[in-house]
């Protein structure tokens, strides 16, 4: 029987916009999703993450309750604008205070806190001096990094440095879509990318120079996959090509980001597409941004299918009529398979899913409890890929479900919900899913019941 590694990590994972709330409470600064938030229209149901699910005030139920059901780690971001309000210079005690008792708390309870520098709370105050197009920005995340790196990292000692460049570069400065909302030209948009890799290679520089124990480091990009629909040989190697491919002006793919990372390098496929837009690449840039890593971290929830068509020609298959969540996104469990397995090829790092879950219509039922078996299949396909691609040689460190308890969900507001835990916005009320009593029941067996 198949079986994870021993010292698998099993977690779940949130953010700390998304969940925190108390957004001008304690000295925390402004971001760019309050301001994001203020506008009309901009958030789908019109909400804001003032109070979220208020984890500020009620970390430690929460922690409670992530005992209570079996969770070995989590997955949490530091705000940055609640450490220092201005982006840089004074710091705020009261921040430091609040993740000094939340990590003492998760550690009270044998859970152990990993930490994301950056989930996308970019400080206004930073955002008004030009934000990740200042040529300064990536020292001030590297000087960022650092009071966090000598605040905590005594009893933390795995960290990301950014969540998804994909979406808050691509969406919130492309498309407009997420925070801060600007529609950048391409070649802005690119400087916006190199600036960002610059700062999490001064960032990792920082924290290794700054360390009180010896870390893993990574990031936490998305995950992007495109499998074969069969094992043929031609199929996969298309699809292996299809996942690390470069084909549009866009800033979605895996090794625009993964590559500068890890190999010292933008892809050439990129840099030929992407040529009349690329940004000022100054002597030095490529070996600071590639730092030695521990970790190659994907949030991965879903991926695009190919087959072999009449001709015997690889194309895409469109999934008709196959499983979605309400987030819209196809149930495609093989990409828990392929993905890990690509991305270990590639990069020859241990593999984290630091995010796979899904949005489904929860509610609470008549006998007071909220039941999801569609997240109990999605978790057990994915985790039974997961595990596929373990027995098969890669080297699959951990896993982290999104997300712990329902929250914010972007410019989705609270019309989503990806949590184990249901929240009652009105009431602030924790009601564990049946999908998170099963989610510790998996973890009590390492995974054998799946």
């Amino acid at each position: 029987m198949e079986k994870f590694k021993d010292g698998f990590v099993w977690g779940t994972a949130a953010s700390s916009y998304q969940i925190e709330g108390g957004a001008k409470d304690q000295g925390r600064g402004d971001s760019v999703w309050d301001m994001f938030c203020r506008q009309p229209g901009w958030v789908k149901d019109g909400s804001d993450g003032m109070v979220a699910c208020d984890h500020l005030n009620r970390y430690q139920d929460d922690v409670n309750m992530m005992s209570e059901l079996g969770m070995q780690a989590y997955r949490l971001s530091i705000a940055w604008p609640r450490i220092l309000p201005q982006g840089k210079g004074r710091v705020n005690q009261q921040g430091l205070d609040f993740y000094d008792k939340l990590i003492d708390a998760l550690l009270a309870k044998g859970i152990d806190p990993w930490i994301t520098l950056f989930h996308w709370d970019f400080p206004t105050a930073l955002y008004d001096q030009g934000g990740w197009l200042n040529s300064d920005s990536s020292d001030w995340f590297a000087d960022y990094a650092e009071l966090i790196t000598n605040k905590f990292s005594d009893r933390v000692k795995n960290w990301f440095t950014l969540n998804e460049p994909q979406c808050f570069i691509g969406l919130g400065h492309h498309s407009a879509e997420h925070a801060p909302c600007l529609k950048m030209s391409f070649e802005k948009v690119l400087q916006v990318s190199h600036n960002s890799l610059l700062a999490h290679g001064k960032a990792v520089q920082a924290m290794r120079a700054n360390a009180k124990q010896t870390l893993n480091i990574g990031a936490a990009p998305v995950g992007m996959v495109t499998y074969p629909t069969s094992n043929d040989p031609k199929l996969i190697e298309a699809a292996r090509k299809a996942t690390f491919d470069i084909n549009r002006l866009d800033c979605f793919s895996n090794t625009w980001y993964a590559d500068p990372m890890l190999k010292g390098e933008y892809p050439e496929d990129g840099l030929a597409l992407f040529e009349q837009f690329l940004p000022k690449i100054r002597t030095g840039d490529m070996e600071t941004i590639n730092q030695p890593l521990d970790m190659y971290a994907a949030n991965i929830y879903s991926g695009g299918a190919l087959k072999l068509n009449a001709a015997g020609e690889p194309e895409a298959e469109p999934l008709i009529g196959s499983g979605r969540t309400t987030m819209d996104w196809n149930v495609t469990q093989e990409c828990l398979y392929w993905g890990p397995k690509f991305y270990y090829e590639r990069y020859g790092l241990p593999i984290v899913v630091t995010e796979n879950g899904m949005a489904n219509c929860d509610w609470v039922h008549t006998n007071g409890q909220v039941e999801d078996p569609g997240r109990i299949d999605y978790v057990r396909r994915h985790l039974k890929s997961l595990r596929q691609a373990a027995a098969d040689g890669v080297d699959v460190a951990g896993y982290f479900y999104w997300s712990i308890m329902d929250n914010f969900e972007w410019a989705h507001g609270y019309q989503q919900r990806f949590g184990l835990v249901h929240v009652d916005y009105d009431t602030q009320k924790r009601t564990p899913k049946s999908s998170a009593y099963w989610y510790r029941d998996v973890i009590n067996s390492d995974g054998d019941i799946l």
